[in-house]
């Protein structure tokens, strides 16, 4: 009895969304961070002075990461909020969201990328299939030993494949924090720079709940330590790849292969993979795989 009612606490955990005031510390913006409702909502503002930004208190090495985001609303013209995981240093790694602002009425573009080893330049751009600041929606990544999936409310968007093999650098050494801030880049955001961020609807603001993580955290010795539930106190895991979840393994089957070519098909208005510019001067390698 005391066993199965310890795995109903363990589930129960591993499905509780997580504190932001225990796994996040707003880091810039001198106040326009905000954590509320306990710590199940976290807020982001940006006005002329500054924007703001968190990042987490663990560094990851491979997991599932959700969070639900609301963007903000309205004329975003010129506002990016970027939501990534990222190592430190010249030859970092880097899994990127980024949401470009734009007028009101036109949709916000989905920027995703990958760095390995300090190199980018991996950029694929998407519209969503719905407005995402009329409400909460869930962005997911997923990094684990063979893939790195982008998912939007469930649905794969890009997949970017361990390729080590072929000579292509991944994702695996690196810990990672998962960071994120809202933040002025009218320089290039939206319709290529063209379009200022208009102050007069200011301050702007994003808001963020339901984080959760189904990850390997690194410990203060260094070692990964993975588990049921993450970011919590009451499923601290035993470490390794043994104590993983379903996620360490995960690949996307043909049925979710077919909703992510869907997508791509349909939703995405970049890939650096056909841009004419970059083809002529060669594109990355694994974009012939």
């Amino acid at each position: 009895m005391a066993v199965s009612v310890l795995a109903i606490l363990l589930a129960s955990c591993a499905l509780a969304a997580a504190s932001f005031d225990k796994e996040f510390d707003v880091t810039w913006g001198d106040g326009r961070g905000k954590i509320l409702d306990n710590g199940q909502l976290l807020t982001l503002g940006l006005d002329k002075v500054s924007g703001s930004g968190f990042q987490s208190k663990h560094e990851y090495l491979y997991g599932k990461i959700d969070m639900q985001l609301k963007l903000v609303p309205g004329n975003s013209a010129g506002t990016v909020t970027a939501y990534y995981l990222s190592s430190q240093g010249p030859t970092h790694d880097e899994i990127d969201f980024e949401f470009l602002g734009n007028v009101t009425g036109e949709p916000y573009t989905l920027h995703t990328n990958v760095f390995t080893q300090g190199q980018g330049q991996r950029e694929q751009q998407f519209r969503l299939w719905f407005d995402p600041t009329n409400d909460f929606h869930t962005y997911s990544i997923l990094w684990n030993p063979k893939h790195i999936i982008f998912m939007v409310d469930d649905m794969p968007i890009r997949d970017f494949r361990n390729l080590e093999g072929k000579g292509i650098a991944f994702p695996k050494n690196q810990p990672m924090r998962l960071y994120s801030s809202l933040w002025n880049a009218d320089d290039w955001a939206t319709q290529g720079g063209r379009v200022k961020t208009d102050w007069s609807h200011a301050p702007f603001s994003a808001s963020y709940r339901g984080f959760k993580a189904d990850a390997c955290v690194v410990t203060a010795g260094g070692q990964p330590r993975c588990g049921a539930s993450i970011g919590t106190d009451a499923a601290p895991g035993i470490g390794g790849a043994a104590a993983a979840g379903d996620w360490y393994n995960q690949e996307l089957d043909l049925t979710r292969q077919e909703r992510m070519r869907w997508v791509q098909s349909n939703y995405m208005i970049y890939n650096y993979c056909t841009d004419p510019k970059r083809v002529a001067t060669g594109v990355p390698a694994e974009c012939s795989m």
